[in-house]
């Protein structure tokens, strides 16, 4: 067994029998130590959140990933979770075929950018089949195509200082994910939808794919990305438009 799973598993062990026998603010505290406090810390919940957050990290460190599926297992029907943004800016760009349309990057990167929606399918493209389950009970198989997250995060040169990347979408339905999440494999901006360009419903023209969380940490309707060190003064402070509804920042599956 190597070093790097033996401390995994050591740490993991310690967390839960901490918890267990001395509560989980004592949990909390040894997760801070490491380094593995969620945005959503604070409150009644937070002991909880974190050692929920803590020991799925230190479990999936090593980059394990999501069920795959094959084309055959694409579900018939796929739900929509909320309608499109009503906004004009929205419904312009909609109209427009979103022509007009550019998605910000910047925050703690070498190079600020924008992207047309053109520039983001000539970058390299992935596909994947996988599973989405939302928050309230349902969920679906379907194929996405995009561009990884990693590789823009890497054309824009992300610093070393950066810890979390934000999505703001044209709703407020905002989120956040944590470097490692960043930039798994399985984390990318979908663009099309079962073989079509992502409808409109379904967070067009640009959404996150997080395929190792529930669905609403895949935000819709992109327009801005920006990296911070800190997700003290983003929002309230928790991380997501999430927590403010009863849910987790952090919604492993």
């Amino acid at each position: 067994m190597s070093g790097n799973v033996s401390r995994r598993k050591l740490l993991t062990t310690g967390l839960t029998a901490v918890a267990g026998v001395t509560g989980l603010g004592v949990a909390a505290k040894i997760a801070d130590h490491y380094g593995l406090i969620p945005p959503d810390w604070g409150g009644i919940w937070g002991p909880g959140e974190t050692l929920t957050y803590a020991t799925q990290r230190l479990l999936m460190a090593s980059g394990s990933l999501a069920r795959e599926f094959n084309r055959s297992e694409v579900s018939k029907v796929v739900p929509v979770s909320g309608p499109q943004p009503k906004t004009d800016p929205y419904q312009r760009l909609l109209a427009g075929g979103f022509a007009d349309w550019r998605l910000t990057v910047n925050g703690l990167v070498a190079r600020p950018s924008t992207f047309s929606l053109d520039e983001i399918k000539r970058m390299p493209a992935k596909t994947q089949i996988t599973h989405q389950a939302c928050e309230e009970g349902w969920s679906f198989i379907a194929e996405w195509t995009g561009v990884p997250l990693s590789y823009v995060m890497n054309l824009v040169g992300v610093s070393e200082k950066a810890k979390f990347v934000v999505f703001y979408p044209f709703d407020e339905s905002w989120d956040s994910l944590d470097l490692p999440d960043a930039y798994h494999a399985q984390t990318f901006l979908a663009y099309n939808l079962n073989g079509q360009d992502l409808p409109a419903d379904h967070g067009a023209p640009l959404r996150v794919r997080v395929a190792r969380q529930l669905g609403y940490k895949s935000v819709k309707y992109l327009q801005k990305i920006t990296f911070v060190d800190s997700m003290k003064h983003v929002g309230d402070g928790r991380g997501s438009a999430a927590p403010a509804s009863g849910y987790s920042w952090y919604a492993g599956i």
